[in-house]
């Protein structure tokens, strides 16, 4: 059961709070009151409340004074600040320390518990959260090793992943990948993959191979990838029975930067040392194929390139090192683009179809201008689309991802690109209907809010957006207008005026002063007179003697 803390300097606020409520019905408990910031924040150094209702107009120490000290302490604890309409920009600082929830004065009691209720309610999502998180990561510090092959065994082939998982990773593996220059190599033995094999192959390359960050078996090869950041030292590029000197002899090089470079004679060497050895002990011979340099978050290409040169092994045959420059088709070849997966999404979530037409038509543009062989500008649109399935709505997610089986049967450029575009049109229709439905939803409720309240000379936009909408006023102001064809205020004042033509119909007061206070207007008689004669023609006591439909 969460506990609250009162703080209010009105007594009588307090007292009324403290007994209103149905504290256990609604799952809570009061711990205290306080009748300002200082003695509140002896009340939670005492109490250690989960949650506070503070006023934010007190002597002493104010309310957002209050939230910023106990956000130096406890960070855990959650607030909900009660404030008149002119204090509320002022309270709006707040919103840097995670204050969400602000009760406009006055309030209800049903306002002030739901308030409560949902702090309740995201501090239990959060510690379930937490727990989860916990957990998990025990879990993955007791199996990082598998843990490790597994995330890039799905990194590489799912092409689900992208560089914002990169950052939980790292911090779960405690290494640099984002940023960090890699390699990725490919070592597969000769003849039918065995485990056991690849095993120990993955144990002399972790032996012999420093700046190993990662590693996993992959269709009956092991992956590794370097880092390609560091120089190795100097005792493991020596060899040992020669092997040095063999590997010298082959003829590796490779493109980087644009222009052909010899590679770093110690990785050669090293990977020399790891198919002698693998070959002394197993009697068998093992192919390396080594991609060019890249970023991690480009691994999915570096590994199309590794698997295209594992391929030309068999041009070269085994126990050799092969480079992109190996490759006949890599002489002044330029890399496949990579899709700008995090744009495409983003213009898809925003419903933006046109835009997510032209960042498709833009990459596909690319895949045809760098003249991409069918296989691999397949595996592009594939990264594409499995990109699109990240951020497919539920309901449709198994058979969205089900339809990425009908690409292996497309065998044109044009055809991948209608197949991706179709799909990608589906997603932006269906996220421009919920932004639609949320925005009328949005409108029925200011609507709402005037047939309702009209009457509250307070009432304005900013005050309905930001103190009940929890929303930005000028995109709730746009949005009305869209949805209506009237401003917020032009709206209101018609709806007023409306009320007030009805009153009078009905035989009741004509005089100015007395409808403007009744009708929303407050003390300002004059500006009442002039919007009433607006929108009716005639003044209130015209209107009477003759009145008409509006």
């Amino acid at each position: 059961m969460r506990s609250v803390l009162l703080v209010d300097d009105e007594r009588l606020i307090v007292e009324g709070i403290a007994k209103v409520l149905d504290w256990s019905g609604l799952g809570l408990r009061l711990a205290g009151t306080a009748r300002n910031g200082l003695e509140a924040l002896e009340a939670i150094e005492r109490e250690r409340p989960d949650l506070v209702l503070t006023d934010i107009r007190m002597p002493g120490l104010d309310g957002l004074g209050l939230v910023e000290r106990t956000a130096e302490r406890h960070t855990r604890i959650r607030f909900a600040m009660l404030t008149g309409y002119k204090d509320f920009d002022y309270a709006r600082r707040a919103m840097q320390h995670g204050v969400r929830h602000y009760l406009l004065k006055p309030c209800s009691e049903q306002q002030i518990g739901e308030a409560l209720t949902e702090l309740a309610r995201e501090l239990e999502e959060e510690d379930e959260r937490d727990g989860f998180l916990s957990e998990m990561e025990q879990r993955y510090r007791r199996m990082l090793p598998h843990v490790k092959e597994q995330f890039l065994k799905e990194f590489i082939t799912n092409r689900t992943y992208g560089s914002r998982d990169l950052a939980l990773y790292q911090s779960l593996f405690g290494m640099e990948l984002d940023g960090r220059p890699v390699r990725l190599m490919l070592l597969s033995p000769a003849g039918e993959p065995d485990y056991a094999q690849l095993f120990a192959l993955s144990n002399i390359a972790a032996e012999l191979i420093p700046g190993i960050l990662l590693s996993t078996t992959i269709d009956g090869t092991l992956l590794v990838v370097l880092d390609d950041g560091g120089e190795p030292d100097d005792e493991a590029a020596r060899g040992t029975d020669g092997a040095v000197e063999a590997v010298g002899t082959m003829r590796v090089k490779e493109a980087k930067a644009g222009s052909p470079q010899r590679l770093a004679p110690e990785l050669e060497a090293r990977i020399g040392r790891v198919q002698e050895t693998f070959r002394r002990f197993y009697k068998l011979e093992a192919t390396a194929a080594l991609s060019s340099a890249g970023r991690m978050v480009e691994a999915r290409r570096l590994y199309r390139e590794a698997r295209e040169c594992l391929a030309h092994r068999f041009y070269v045959g085994d126990d050799s090192l092969i480079v992109r420059s190996d490759l006949p088709a890599a002489q002044g070849a330029e890399a496949l683009p990579e899709p700008d997966e995090e744009r495409l999404c983003l213009l898809l979530r925003s419903g933006l179809a046109d835009e997510a037409r032209l960042e498709i038509e833009r990459f596909l543009g690319e895949l045809a201008e760098r003249r991409a062989a069918l296989p691999a500008a397949r595996s592009c649109v594939l990264q594409l689309y499995a990109a699109m399935i990240r951020v497919c709505p539920e309901a449709e997610a198994e058979a969205f991802t089900l339809r990425a089986a009908e690409l292996s049967g497309i065998d044109t450029l044009a055809g991948l690109g209608e197949f991706v575009t179709d799909s990608a049109m589906r997603l932006a229709d269906h996220y421009h209907r919920l932004t639609l439905s949320r925005q009328s939803s949005a409108v029925e409720r200011l609507i709402a809010i005037i047939e309702q309240d009209y009457a509250d000379s307070g009432l304005t936009l900013g005050a309905v957006a930001a103190g009940q909408l929890f929303m930005n006023a000028d995109y709730v102001g746009k949005m009305f207008k869209k949805a209506t064809g009237e401003s917020f205020s032009a709206y209101l004042n018609r709806h007023r005026i409306r009320e007030a033509c009805r009153h009078i119909r009905s035989g009741g007061d004509a005089r100015v002063a007395e409808l403007a206070e009744r009708f929303g207007f407050g003390d300002n008689a004059p500006y009442f007179s002039q919007v009433f004669k607006k929108w009716t023609g005639r003044t209130p006591s015209e209107f009477k003697k003759c009145p008409s439909d509006f």
